[in-house]
């Protein structure tokens, strides 16, 4: 079987200059080298939803440039596991959500031969899951064993003042100001987690645009009828 074509896109905004770093400033230090070609093997890196996993995975990939491929299980375990074949020649190669294929036998397997021609290559491979690498429910003895030889980094959540700061850095990185009282307002009036408020973030950007307005509180107000 001939290797998959992955039609994929980065998203624009997944760069390492605008994640916040705050409690993950070595895990990010370790991502920066690896896609810059320093030395490794990779890494494993976990955390709860929404805490920039995905962002970090594909910052590596934008770093590292074309030999490089992003790969979402999440999304792409059910066009099966030809899409790893052929693979070992890139470099780095990240995995997003590994635990949605954990427990799979044919996933598995796949995946501890794409290990073993990584490391045949001298590859690397970086890999996210929700859970570190003994909670991830991997069965095949050997693939939990070549994963759990990676560096693992537990990714840190962000406090409210912390969010307010990884706003205010997605907003710069587009071209916005958001003042910090505006910032506040957001956070009171919606979902907590980053993916929501960038959501926002990303709906007021539009409106400001074609409003010609700043991003002041009653602005705001008015787009999001809080």
């Amino acid at each position: 079987m001939n290797q998959l074509v992955l039609p994929l896109r980065l998203a624009d905004h997944a760069v390492f200059e605008s994640y916040f770093v705050s409690g993950n400033e070595a895990l990010v230090g370790t991502l920066v080298e690896l896609a810059e070609g320093g030395d490794g093997h990779g890494c494993w890196l976990w955390g709860g939803l929404a805490t920039g996993k995905t962002h970090l995975l594909q910052a590596v990939c934008e770093r590292a440039g074309d030999r490089s491929v992003y790969l979402p299980l999440g999304t792409l375990a059910e066009a099966g596991v030809g899409i790893l074949e052929d693979l070992a020649s890139r470099s780095p190669i990240c995995i997003d959500d590994v635990d949605v294929v954990a427990g799979d036998a044919a996933w598995e397997a796949a995946l501890f031969d794409l290990c073993n021609q990584v490391i045949d290559a001298s590859g690397q491979l970086v890999v996210a899951a929700n859970g570190s690498p003994r909670e991830c429910g991997i069965e095949l003895l050997d693939l939990a064993s070549r994963l759990s030889r990676l560096p693992v980094f537990h990714v840190q959540g962000l406090d409210d003042e912390q969010r307010i700061g990884a706003l205010q850095l997605r907003a710069r990185h587009r071209g916005l100001e958001l003042p910090g009282e505006t910032a506040r307002y957001l956070l009171k009036r919606s979902k907590r987690d980053m993916a929501s408020l960038y959501r926002l973030l990303d709906k007021l950007d539009l409106e400001a645009l074609r409003a010609q307005r700043r991003l002041t509180i009653p602005f705001v107000r008015d787009v999001l009828q809080f």
